[in-house]
Parts: structure tokens; C-alpha cells; sequence
């Protein structure tokens, strides 16, 4: 299964993902077009494109390893975050340029703080 996985995803705002774009995770497959990045713009993507992508990239795809999303981004679909528990795509949180990062929400803390019983 995880064999094929071979690739980093990025739902991010626009300079997190142009950044790691220029860093070479960029990915667009030339049979079907899908990109394994979602550029996230403040006042016009909805809360429903990004449930979309992030089901697309967490439950259709079944090259992607990571899946980096802004924390601030993440925050609008907390609840599918949070309850996500397979292992491939690995979900990391990051932050971004104009929202820091606040270690209380994130989901991986969370588990790993659940584990130890804190």
C-alpha cells in the first residue's frame, strides 16, 4: 500500500503553497490533470472545496504520503481533521505567513497527548 505513495500534497494559502511549489513538490498528472496542491484564497474558497479537496487527497488518491495543510485552513474542517485516523496520507499542520502556529489545536498533539494520558 504504501509503495506507491510517493507524493507530498499542500492545501495552503497562496505564499505557503507558491513556496513549496518552488521547492519542487509540485505534481500534475499529464493523463488526468489532478494536481497534488489546493491553493486556498481567503474571501473565495468555501468550506465545501475544501472538505472536497481534502477527501480527495486523503480518500481518492492513493499516491500521496503527507498531506500539508495550513493550520488556519485546517481550523475550517476541524472535525474531519480530528477524526482522521489512517495512515497514509501522514497529516501535518503548518503555519502560515499572516496565522501562527497554535500547537493546542493540532490533531497530531492531540493524539499523541490522548496516548500518554495527558
Amino acid at each position: 500500500m504504501a509503495e506507491k505513495r510517493t507524493l507530498i500534497a499542500v492545501m495552503g494559502d497562496e505564499d505557503t503553497t507558491t513556496g513549496l511549489l518552488l521547492a519542487g513538490i509540485g505534481q500534475i498528472n499529464p493523463d488526468t490533470n489532478e494536481k497534488n496542491f489546493f491553493i486556498y484564497k481567503e474571501d473565495k474558497t468555501t468550506a465545501e472545496e475544501i472538505s472536497d479537496k481534502f477527501d480527495e487527497f486523503t480518500e481518492q488518491r492513493d499516491d500521496i504520503a503527507l498531506l500539508l495543510i495550513n493550520q488556519h485552513i485546517a481550523d475550517v474542517i476541524r472535525s474531519k481533521i480530528d477524526n482522521y485516523v489512517k495512515p497514509f496520507p501522514a497529516i501535518l499542520e503548518i503555519p502560515s505567513k499572516d496565522h501562527p502556529y497554535d500547537p493546542e489545536k493540532d490533531s497530531v498533539l492531540k493524539k499523541v497527548r490522548k496516548l500518554f494520558g495527558e
